[in-house]
């Protein structure tokens, strides 16, 4: 799976917002998109993600403070592995609220080698932001996270997206693609988290059904959530984390 009828881009703002549902609101907004939004062509796929962070974890410490801008990197690749030639290196940036993305293309099969000599490679003004990145920050791979997710597009509105995403899981060892359903679950399997993204504001059919479904936003990011489980976890001495 390279990509699905939702595209793939490489440099894009927007405006998210997120809902921890039950399964039935989930199932009664899915039935409600129908007559303006289109599902993926893939009915539901894993989302594989391997988070950098420094030795002391400084990138998820600031970002749990809530600042005004904060970023982070990721490698992330769609699918079970070898669905797809290529995995993508983004730094997801957000400010006030507002969310950027800068995104490269890397092939799996080079992934053995260091990043930044894939990125030097790849030559491109986004890689060399990403390798800088990566030499400013001394970051290294922490966390692998992975869920199954569910997508759609609007039919007319191309930037506004609706996804569904449960199974969320987490290691600290095997940072690889390999097997994505192995890990710690961090979500009651009664649950899904729900992200709108948009361009501009979430239209106004959306948030009247969100309403009328007992849907509110809150916050929620799959890393803080994780990584304050890992220290939960360390704080009992347990090492449920290693797979």
């Amino acid at each position: 799976m390279e990509k699905g009828q939702l595209g793939m881009q490489h440099n894009f703002k927007r405006y998210e917002k997120k809902y921890l549902i039950t399964n039935e609101q989930a199932a009664a907004v899915e039935a409600a998109l129908s007559d303006r939004m289109m599902p993926d062509q893939f009915d539901s796929y894993w989302v594989q993600n391997l988070y950098f962070d420094t030795d002391n974890w400084d990138v998820i410490h600031t970002s749990m403070q809530q600042p005004y801008y904060k970023e982070k990197l990721r490698l992330r690749y769609y699918g079970r592995l070898g669905a797809a030639e290529h995995a993508y290196l983004e730094l997801k940036k957000k400010c006030d609220g507002v969310v950027y993305k800068r995104r490269v293309a890397l092939s799996v099969e080079g992934l053995e080698k260091p990043l930044e000599d894939m990125l030097a490679e790849t030559s491109t003004q986004i890689a060399r932001e990403l390798g800088f990145y990566l030499q400013s920050t001394q970051v290294r791979e922490k966390m692998f996270i992975a869920f199954r997710r569910k997508a759609f597009a609007g039919k007319e509105d191309v930037g506004l997206r609706v996804t569904f995403d449960s199974d969320i899981r987490y290691r600290l060892d095997q940072l690889h693609f390999e097997a994505p359903g192995e890990g710690r679950l961090v979500l009651h399997e009664g649950y899904q988290v729900m992200e709108i993204k948009t361009r501009t504001s979430i239209p106004l059919w959306l948030a009247r059904l969100c309403s009328e479904a007992g849907i509110f936003a809150t916050p929620y990011s799959k890393y803080a959530t994780c990584y304050t489980d890992y220290t939960q976890q360390s704080h009992t001495g347990r090492t449920a984390v290693s797979c």
